[in-house]
């Protein structure tokens, strides 16, 4: 079986979520643990498992980084891919030529080979389990990542927390960035809702950091702590459990401002980084990877200290591959891509981008389920629009989405088009040198155009 026949398999015994939505989602662990037994997979590394609404992608990916500066051999879980499928899955680490020289960090992903074996190998089972793509796809990554003898790995979560299939795991750490309205079919219809979901990952004696504290939220997540007895008021109180990395005292004393030259630009990132940064203080002084790694072996070796998390942090997208957050895909005309495909996610850059004072053409696009009349309301009315659709069953219109534009600014400049290259081409071809091109709204407009671009 080769890579593409692995894929097609999986596509059409078990339609991922990009492709049917909802019709994807098997919430619940039964059919995982069975599928994890069945594969004798045990864990043997820890886990920083890490859910939230909007920001863990990137938060992930700052904490895989770090650690990877500090020395360790780091595995990276995450969900969707951009262009490639074997992105998903990853191996971060510092190659070293000898004791004296730490070499640079690098990634690998995920074999194609092994993806193609993994599948080949267990169809039986997947027949007889009827696991979810989701299921199957975190199944092989936890089976990778154990073959690659990591010393720890970072898990995104897919959806949600509680019923989430990486669930499975018993982390050293939980993060939860921060929650907004999405995915409200399967998630809930309140922020203490989605939030209830989210806290799922929440683990009797395993400290936890929320990113963001919100009134309706908050209550929530203290709640799951003192039922799961982590409840604790600081970092540095002795033996505390929960922390919000916004109220942290010694970051306000600090009064720091994180990496400022981080390969992250989006102004929304500081979040992020500032919850990785207190993540990965609570793993090194609290959590038990403090005893069941060392944090610290001299020269050439591993050392958690602030000097390995600022290299981590600013250099997160060379180490780990990270693509899609606030992206520069070209200087002239100046292009921009970033993921934000929310209400919630949407809002954390859309000011961004109307300080930009330059002539703006927009390339957007968005999926079906999601808020799409709130988002159109927080896009800049000064620009030309260019509206798309994904390659996707789950795509919205662009005729449909151009409509519901021009109903909020009837005088605006837009056009629809059926394809993100359909799109780009005009943008491009319209876009004088000193003008800027953004291109947003889903995963898959911005994957799409990622790769054309490479093209």
């Amino acid at each position: 079986m080769s890579f593409n026949e692995a894929l097609t398999y999986l596509y059409t015994i078990a339609p991922p979520f990009h492709q049917v939505g909802a019709a994807a989602y098997k919430p619940g662990l039964h059919t995982m643990q069975q599928l994890m037994d069945a594969l004798g997979w045990q864990q043997s590394f820890p886990v920083v498992h890490v859910a939230g609404t909007n920001g863990k992608g990137s938060t992930s990916h700052l904490i895989a980084s770090a650690l990877a500066a500090a020395g360790y051999k780091v595995g990276l879980y995450t969900s969707p891919h951009l262009v490639s499928f074997c992105e998903r899955v990853r191996v971060i680490e510092r190659r070293r030529s000898c004791h004296d020289n730490p070499g640079e960090v690098g990634f690998s992903l995920i074999p194609e080979t092994f993806v193609a074996r993994f599948v080949e190998d267990h169809q039986s089972l997947f027949a007889e389990l009827q696991p979810s793509f989701f299921e199957i796809t975190t199944a092989m990554a936890f089976c990778w990542l154990t073959e690659q003898k990591v010393d720890i790995a970072v898990i995104e979560v897919g959806l949600g927390g509680l019923l989430d299939a990486t669930n499975i795991v018993t982390p050293v750490l939980s993060v939860i960035t921060n929650i907004g309205m999405d995915h409200t079919d399967l998630l809930g219809h309140s922020l203490a809702e989605i939030a209830t979901q989210k806290a799922g990952i929440i683990k009797p004696g395993v400290p936890c950091v929320i990113g963001e504290t919100h009134p309706q939220t908050a209550p929530v997540f203290l709640s799951r702590a003192e039922e799961c007895g982590i409840l604790g008021d600081g970092l540095e109180t002795t033996g505390c459990r929960l922390w919000f990395a916004d109220q942290c005292e010694f970051l306000r004393r600090q009064r720091l401002r994180l990496a400022p030259d981080c390969e992250l630009r989006g102004d929304y990132q500081q979040r992020n980084l500032q919850t990785a940064y207190v993540a990965l203080q609570v793993l090194r002084t609290h959590s038990q990877l403090s005893t069941s790694l060392p944090f610290e072996r001299g020269v050439g070796g591993v050392s958690l200290n602030s000097p390995a998390i600022a290299e981590g942090f600013a250099n997160v997208v060379t180490y780990t591959g990270l693509r899609g957050r606030w992206e520069t895909l070209c200087n002239s005309p100046l292009t921009i891509c970033d993921t934000g495909h929310n209400s919630h996610g949407v809002a954390t850059y859309v000011e961004q981008l109307r300080r930009i004072d330059k002539r703006k053409h927009i390339i957007f696009g968005m999926v079906a389920d999601k808020d799409i009349d709130n988002v159109l309301r927080l896009l800049p009315a000064e620009a030309t629009y260019y509206f798309t659709q994904p390659a996707s069953h789950r795509a919205f219109p662009a005729v449909q989405l151009l409509a519901k534009w021009l109903a909020i600014h009837p005088d605006s400049t837009a056009q629809a088009f059926g394809s993100v290259a359909e799109a780009l081409a005009p943008a491009q071809a319209a876009a004088q040198p000193e003008d800027l091109i953004f291109i947003g709204g889903s995963n898959y407009v911005v994957g799409e155009a990622i790769q054309r671009m490479n093209n």
